[in-house]
Formats: C-alpha cells, sequence, structure tokens
C-alpha cells in the first residue's frame, strides 16, 4: 500500500519504520534537507524535501493516488491543511496528528467532518488515558482496552514468593472462580502461547484477559490487588500531565504537578486549577522528599527527556512509591529502563505505531471481519488484535475445537451483543457481529481467517 508520512520527527520516524516493517510502499516527507537525509539513509524510502501545505511537494510525492497520507508535523494547523489538500488531490485516506488540550471532542468531530479527515490522532491524550487506566489498576504494568473498555488484556509481573509462581495453567484454572486467560507469557528474551501444562515462574511478565471485573477477582483471590492510587505525584507540566490531571482530578485524585519552569507553570495552575502545581526543580531530591514523595500512592515521570524520566522514576521506586510510571520513547532506553527495574513504561511512539498499523491492516484486509483495536505487546513479539465478524466468515457456528489454528495463535475472548464476555474454551462458537480477540506471535494477522492453518 502506498503511505506518504508528512513530518520526520520522532513519531514520523517511528511510523515509518513500523510502515516499512509491515512491506508498505513509504514516502516521507519533510522541510529539512537534514532531516530528509537522514531519513533516506536509515530507511529504505523515496524522500521528497518540502512543505506538506505546498501543492507541487504533494504531487512530486505522489499524494494523487497514495492510499493513506499521514501528517504528523509539530502544527496542528499545517497538519490539517496538509490532509485537506492531500485529499483534494485524490489521496484516499488521511490522517492528521491534533494535540492541542483546549480542542474538545466536539470540535475535533467539525474538522473531521469539513475537512474530509479520516482520523485524528492525539499522542498525548492516548498516554494520558493509558497512565489513567493503570494507575487505577496499580498491579498492573500495562492494561490494553479492548469493545470499548469491556474487555481487557493486564499485564502484571510475577514476584518473588507470589502465588502465581511455580504453578501450572491448568491448576490455576481449577483454583479460582474468576473468568480469566493466561495468553501470553514472557521469560528473559522468550515470548510464550501458553498451553495448559506451562509452569509459572517468578519474573515472567504474564498477559491475562478478562472482563475487569474477572481480573480484580482473581488478584484479589491472589493477594496481589493494590489499592487505587489516590495521591499522585507528576513530574513535568507537560500536555500529557494536562490531559492526565483533569482525567484524574475528575475521580477524586490529589494532584501534584512539579516544574522548573515558571511560565509553564503558571499556565498549567490556570487550565488545571484543582491540581496543585509547584514550581522547582523534580531532579533534585530534596524538592522531591520536601513534597512528600515518600507519602504518595503513584509518582508519574513525563518530563520531555527519557534520560531524566529514567532516573528519577529508580529514586521513586527506591523511595518504595507503590506505583511509579515511566514516559519513554526511545527504543534503546526503553530497554534499559525494563533492566533497571522500571515495569511501568509509556512511549507515545508505541501507541501510534499501533494505531497506524491497525488502520493500514483495516485498509487491506478482506470483509469477513474488520480490525477494531491492534497492540503491539511485550516488546512488540506479541500482537493482540481485536476483530468484528462479518455475515460471511466461513467458521460461523462452528465450535472452536474444530478449527484448525496456527501454532502461536489464540482466541483469547469472545464478546458477544456488547457485554457478553466469553473465555473460549473447544466447545465454544463465532457469530455474526461478535468481537474477537486474537494473540499472536510470530504471525501477520490482518484478518480473522488469517489466524487459520
Amino acid at each position: 500500500m502506498k503511505v506518504i508520512v508528512v513530518g520526520c520527527g520522532k513519531i514520523g520516524n517511528a511510523i515509518i519504520e513500523r510502515l516499512v516493517s509491515e512491506g508498505h510502499d513509504v514516502i516521507a516527507v519533510d522541510k529539512s534537507k537534514a532531516v530528509i537525509e537522514t531519513v533516506s539513509n536509515i530507511y529504505d524510502v523515496m524522500c521528497v524535501m518540502g512543505s506538506g501545505t505546498d501543492h507541487e511537494t504533494l504531487l512530486d510525492a505522489g499524494a494523487e493516488d497514495a492510499e493513506m497520507f499521514i501528517s504528523v508535523t509539530d502544527s496542528d494547523e499545517i497538519n490539517m491543511l496538509s490532509c485537506f489538500m492531500a485529499k483534494r488531490i485524490g489521496a484516499k485516506h488521511t490522517i492528521a496528528r491534533i494535540r492541542n488540550p483546549e480542542t474538545t471532542d466536539k470540535e475535533l468531530n467539525f474538522i473531521k467532518q469539513h475537512l474530509d479527515i479520516s482520523l485524528v490522532i492525539n499522542p498525548e491524550r492516548l498516554a494520558a488515558r493509558e497512565i489513567f487506566n493503570i494507575l487505577k489498576l496499580p498491579s498492573a504494568v500495562n492494561i490494553e482496552t479492548f469493545s470499548r473498555r469491556n474487555f481487557e488484556m493486564v499485564e502484571l509481573v510475577i514476584r518473588e514468593g507470589s502465588k502465581l509462581d511455580g504453578i501450572n495453567l491448568a491448576e490455576l484454572r481449577k483454583h479460582h472462580t474468576a473468568k480469566f486467560l493466561i495468553c501470553a507469557v514472557q521469560r528473559g528474551e522468550e515470548v510464550f502461547i501458553p498451553s495448559g501444562n506451562f509452569r509459572l515462574a517468578a519474573g515472567d511478565k504474564i498477559g491475562l484477559t478478562a472482563e475487569i471485573t474477572e481480573i480484580e477477582k482473581l488478584l484479589k483471590q491472589l493477594g496481589i490487588m493494590q489499592k487505587q492510587a489516590r495521591n499522585i505525584i507528576l513530574l513535568g507540566a507537560s500536555r500529557v500531565a494536562s490531559y492526565l490531571t483533569r482525567l484524574l482530578t475528575k475521580s477524586g485524585n490529589n494532584v501534584k504537578v512539579i516544574d522548573r519552569d515558571r511560565e509553564r507553570c503558571e499556565l498549567f495552575a490556570r487550565t488545571n486549577p484543582e491540581a496543585t502545581v509547584i514550581c522547582g526543580d523534580g531532579s533534585e531530591q530534596e524538592i522531591l522528599l520536601e513534597e512528600g514523595i515518600n507519602n504518595v500512592d503513584a509518582f508519574v515521570s513525563l518530563t520531555g527527556m527519557d534520560e531524566q524520566n529514567i532516573l528519577i522514576s529508580c529514586f521513586a521506586a527506591s523511595h518504595e512509591v507503590p506505583k511509579v510510571v515511566t514516559k519513554v520513547n526511545r527504543t534503546e532506553l526503553y530497554n534499559i529502563a525494563v533492566k533497571l527495574g522500571l515495569d511501568t513504561l509509556i512511549s507515545q511512539k508505541r501507541i501510534i505505531e499501533d494505531i497506524i498499523s491497525r488502520y493500514a491492516r483495516a485498509l487491506q484486509n478482506s470483509i469477513d471481519s474488520n480490525i477494531e483495536t491492534l497492540y503491539r505487546l511485550f516488546d512488540d513479539k506479541i500482537e493482540a488484535i481485536e476483530f468484528k465478524v462479518a455475515p460471511n466468515f466461513e467458521y460461523l457456528g462452528l465450535p472452536i475445537k474444530e478449527f484448525k489454528i496456527k501454532k502461536n495463535v489464540i482466541i483469547a475472548g469472545i464478546i458477544r451483543n456488547r457485554r457478553q464476555i466469553i473465555i473460549p474454551s473447544g466447545d465454544d462458537y463465532i457469530t455474526e457481529g461478535d468481537k474477537v480477540v486474537i494473540i499472536s506471535s510470530g504471525n501477520h494477522i490482518a484478518n480473522l481467517k488469517d489466524i487459520m492453518e
């Protein structure tokens, strides 16, 4: 599929890398000569130097027959105008990054409708929602939602002495009444789609799928349910912090935000009056101790510097803050953060990569199923994909035990009539309109029938 990406910053590069890895024909556009030279040296893509709002540049890039056009420059206005022009030239589907925190959902819908933009993405808002979900269930290191948050995949790390340490999955299901499925396990560098006789061990990261109430029931039974975070410190008065603060204060949480830039602090305080805003250098341990880091339920590091986020998060963890969340975008630093013991990491790049990848596959797949959600997890070794089943899916009504499913693929959940959650057994079946969640390792799944041998 021919895809044009305008704006080759951090987000643009991440999108290019993901689309190239999935075999798409990518054209990169940026007005900086140095940026274009860097992109052409790293990726096997065509590059065009120029503005995304310049008609000739868009023609040079081939916008007239692009199947997908993505504009992710630092300017909302350029992204909107670029998508509008590309659509008029002939691009089939357009995606714009719009990040202004003051833009309401109503305004976004108006923009999409009148500029004919297919999809609007806001990395900061999406990251804030992801952090908010984790702070509601701090036992998890990551939470991914499906079917409008009716069904979730929760990632947990098994600690020394946990009731999960040493148990096999068949025993676990026998001894607990909650309806759940452990559908993925990461042990060191290896990732498994486990069978019933798989034995868990301390240090494993597991992917658990279930309805949220069932997850909470299981965690309580296992004695690893942490209370929701109520008193929270955010480091960095960023856009993500602004979105997150609104979500947290609306839910009755106490939020303290620390930033060393006075002007940014004053703006943050005006737009988020429910939060306590401290103007100070949060990289100084004395400031964090003075502001009560020893007494909070959660610490979230959201500065623009990955290195700073990692180091200060390590400091918070050393002071036994119950939940530490760290924003890290650079892949090489992401891996270092994991090795340092920081297990709850948020990456805006990864969030956007997943959205773009899902959208691209949705355009390519057949009409027997549509991709609703896609996540890449466990160091990109696992994909969790939600499909909506169309009426012509050839396996409708057939018991799952009769399916010939590929190796390292599992049906993790079926959502029927929006509310009925099924953790499937061999006797269950799929019907028209169901939402089906697939967990896969080492397979490219573009539609539901791709899970079959």
